[in-house]
């Protein structure tokens, strides 16, 4: 793939100023076979003085550009890189038709194509964030130069289009979309295909949902909890938001080989269909597939009605968007603990990015934010888990009253139109007497964690709590109480929950009646974000006695701080997986159950533990698992139970037990073995070198799905076996045949902890080639190749010096940087955590 120039933020402004575009007509033909598609653009505009400008496209051939009826000469005019310059425009209104062809895309940018091996058909969609529009159309490809857009796709016989407005197909056979309200360009969007759909209407609106026709049994299984959520999610959002839905009709497409969980496109979401569930899953999988729904549904309002000016305030789309998700699921659906979730997952997924040398304030500074490519690396755990967290923080600071106001104040000043932090600050300030301002210079323009450490000190008939306050924020959080049960073994009960602010007041804290509690966990509902170091007697107590405590969120909490005291070299890894192997199995929430568990397996045994205690980590995880299996003998926890056969597969050392499981297909005592439970087992055994090709290959026969490609190539790739791995390596690395999936599913196979010896001379061919593979191919295959195919079992100093001199003298492409960072960081935090 050919390099594009990135737009600088002093473009877009220069751009802005200098244009108003008012309405955009998009023909699409996508009858011209499968590498290429035909797209003709008529764009209306208007300079406000004289002067020069630039349209982005990016074709596979421009035929011809019109400006104002009058034929540009393309040899006297030529097209640079990804930018057609307009000279000489004049003040007033003028009109822009240009004529290209295009080319489909196998990487999830731009226009993606994908021919499903179970029947042969075919679908395309698009996914334009950012700066993908101009491989599909030519525009003026930035957020604050919303347009009115109306599309037109000819399409093959027996294929159904849709878009942003709802879609009729005309006596020609092709199919318009109604035009659309102002939106921004990223956010235009086109799914064509053979579709499956589910098709209903809720308050005068229709609603749809689809899949290929391959998934149609599961989507139907599924689409009257799918329509449930989002009806629920619809109905409470206009019960927050005065703004009523801005868009003609809501449809929710899921799609193939989707780089992200969904896009936010108005009127028309896209889904991974991975979401379409064709084999068994639990219960917080539902819920997360739920979570997406509402997120995405949120951005409707704030994202697409009201955009941002430019990328720095990416966090205002996500932040706000990921806070709503979880907090209306848990007003609205039967998903009543989503914030469980969020605090085992998603929060440490932000404070990891927070801790490493490219963490960035949630708000970064616009310089911060130059140009295209340094936005496209803010998308992470920061601008999502901790902007959320700082919202919920917010709204316990302001009073939930008090913030919606804010909101509404804001939708109502900027509707389909744009909007910056300091517009949302001042919404908000104008709904409250609290200074707004001061809090979003202390939480969204400052970088790090802090840490709060609790003291206890105990005189007769009374106790006293001293937070430590390592950081810059202020905090209010909720203290918990508990003490230990006389009744029970380990069970604790909550004496009392109490408000506090960190940093405290400066007088000495006041004292509170009773004895010394056994434990105290500052932020105990999680309403901060913050790391949370407890007193010794409340970590001994946790250590002994976490699945006494009766919370799951409070559980989540403490599960959270010894994970964070695991990788900040404070508790031994050992120790946690000892605590782990003593209370996971009492544990009832599965969200704790799947994070702990992952954690223990894919963080502390397979990189915090030296090489050689490894196997005797994964025998402790073998025999906790299979506490878990005998504990849900009895079917009350089919979750739970799928789970730990889940993990148990994962860290099987010996291949008897899940051969014997593959061969009976099923686990004794259930579940029987659907295709993603096979595929986890032929995995496993494909690295413990218990199958060969012929195995894989018999099983792809009953399974040539998708998803079964991939789980084949996963398995292929982890293979004992150095020609399977040199194939591997050439698939990814020397041609460019693998869609974005498929060199996912093979960077996943390739490096296993158990084939150090075999895969050792690929370490140093890592960095020169995911260096030459980004350049060619891009940002997504960049974010496959630094997560899945980094050498991440490789934890040596040799292995961080490679990939600092890869850093300093290779000039790797910026998305591929960011990820190669930001994993060396975490192998230099395994070396110390190795050391501690």
């Amino acid at each position: 793939m050919a390099p594009m120039s990135v737009l600088t933020r002093d473009e877009a402004q220069t751009r802005a100023k200098l244009l108003d575009v008012h309405r955009y007509q998009i023909e699409l033909d996508l009858t011209r076979g499968d590498e290429i598609f035909d797209s003709r653009t008529v764009i209306r505009f208007t300079a406000h003085a004289d002067g020069d400008t630039f349209v982005e496209l990016k074709p596979a051939e421009l035929r011809s550009v019109a400006l104002d009826g009058h034929l540009l000469d393309l040899d006297t005019v030529a097209l640079d890189e990804n930018r057609m310059p307009l000279k000489n425009l004049t003040a007033g209104e003028h009109e822009l038709r240009i004529d290209t062809t295009m080319r489909y895309s196998r990487t999830g940018e731009g226009m993606h194509r994908f021919t499903d091996p179970t029947d042969g058909e075919t679908y395309v969609y698009t996914q334009l964030f950012m700066e993908d529009v101009q491989r599909v159309f030519a525009a003026f490809d930035q957020p604050d130069l919303k347009a009115v857009f109306e599309l037109t796709v000819t399409a093959p016989k027996g294929w159904t289009v849709l878009a942003n407005g709802i879609t009729e197909q005309q006596e020609d056979g092709s199919w318009r979309a109604a035009p659309t309200p102002l939106i921004s360009t990223y956010l235009v969007a086109v799914a064509a295909g053979p579709w499956h759909s589910v098709r209903t209407e809720h308050r005068g609106l229709p609603f749809g949902i689809h899949c290929r026709r391959s998934l149609a049994p599961y989507l139907d299984a599924d689409a009257d909890e799918i329509l449930d959520i989002t009806r629920a999610c619809f109905d409470r959002y206009h019960e927050k938001f005065e703004e009523p839905y801005p868009f003609d009709s809501y449809d929710q497409a899921f799609v193939p080989e989707f780089n992200a969980g969904a896009m936010e496109n108005p009127g028309l979401v896209t889904f991974r269909d991975e979401f379409v569930y064709r084999s068994a899953v639990t219960d917080t999988e539902r819920q997360t597939r739920a979570m997406v729904i509402a997120h995405e549904m949120a951005h409707m309002w704030f994202g697409d009605l009201v955009t941002l000016r430019w990328w720095d305030d990416i966090w205002l789309n996500e932040s706000f968007a990921e806070y709503m998700g979880y907090q209306t699921l848990t007003e609205a659906t039967r998903f009543t603990d989503t914030w469980t979730d969020f605090g085992i997952v998603r929060k440490a997924w932000g404070y990891d990015a927070d801790q490493r040398p490219s963490t960035h304030p949630v708000a970064p500074d616009p310089v911060a934010v130059p140009d295209t490519a340094s936005a496209m690396l803010n998308f992470d755990g920061i601008s999502y888990a901790k902007g959320a967290s700082a919202l919920r923080q917010l709204v316990a600071w302001l009073g939930e009253k008090d913030f919606l106001t804010g909101i509404n104040t804001h939708f109502a000043r900027h509707k389909f139109s744009n909007a910056t932090l300091a517009d949302f600050i001042d919404s908000l300030a104008a709904a409250t007497e609290r200074d707004v301002h001061a809090w979003a210079d202390s939480w969204l323009r400052t970088t790090g964690v802090d840490t709060l450490t609790a003291s206890v000190t105990a005189e007769p008939g009374e106790w006293t709590l001293t937070v430590d306050h390592a950081g810059s924020r202020p905090h209010r959080v909720t203290v918990g109480v508990y003490d230990r049960d006389p009744g029970g073994d380990r069970a604790l009960v909550l004496r009392e929950r109490y408000e506090t602010d960190v940093p405290q007041n400066p007088a000495p804290p006041e004292p509170r009646t009773g004895t010394r509690p056994a434990l105290v966990v500052p932020n105990d509902l999680d309403l901060t974000y913050a790391k949370i170091r407890l007193d010794e007697t409340s970590e001994e107590t946790a250590l002994r006695g976490i699945s006494g405590v009766p919370d799951a969120l409070t559980r989540a909490v403490l599960w959270n701080t010894l994970r964070d005291m695991v990788r900040d070299g404070d508790l031994a890894p050992a120790s946690y997986l000892e605590t782990a192997r003593a209370h996971l199995p009492e544990e009832t929430d599965l969200a704790v159950v799947q994070g702990v568990l992952t954690f223990a397996a894919t963080q502390v045994a397979d990189r915090f533990l030296p090489a050689h205690d490894r196997p005797a980590a994964l025998a402790t995880l073998t025999s906790l698992c299979r506490d878990l299996i005998r504990r849900t003998e009895d079917g009350s926890h089919p979750g739970l139970r799928l789970i730990a056969v889940r993990h148990l597969i994962a860290v099987a050392a010996q291949p008897d037990t899940i051969s014997a499981w593959f061969s009976e297909g099923t686990v004794p005592g259930g579940p029987e073995l659907d295709p993603e439970l096979r595929w986890r087992i032929l995995g496993r055994l494909a690295v413990l070198g218990a199958i060969d090709d012929a195995v894989i290959d018999a099983e792809l026969v009953q399974d040539p799905s998708a998803t079964g490609q991939e789980g084949a190539a996963r398995c292929r790739a982890a293979l004992p076996d150095p020609v399977a791995k040199r194939e591997a390596w050439e698939a990814m690395f020397a041609t460019d045949d693998l869609s974005n999936y498929l060199f996912t599913a093979t960077a996943q196979g390739f490096w296993q902890p158990e084939q150090t010896d075999l895969v050792r001379q690929y370490v140093e061919r890592y960095w020169p080639d995911a260096v030459a593979v980004a350049a060619r191919r891009g940002p997504a295959i960049a974010e496959a190749a630094g997560r899945w195919a980094f050498p991440v079992h490789a934890i040596s100093a040799q292995t961080l010096r490679l990939g600092e001199q890869c850093l300093t003298e290779s000039a790797p492409i910026p998305a591929l940087r960011r990820k190669l960072a930001d994993q060396l960081d975490d192998l230099a935090r395994a070396l110390q955590v190795r050391e501690a």
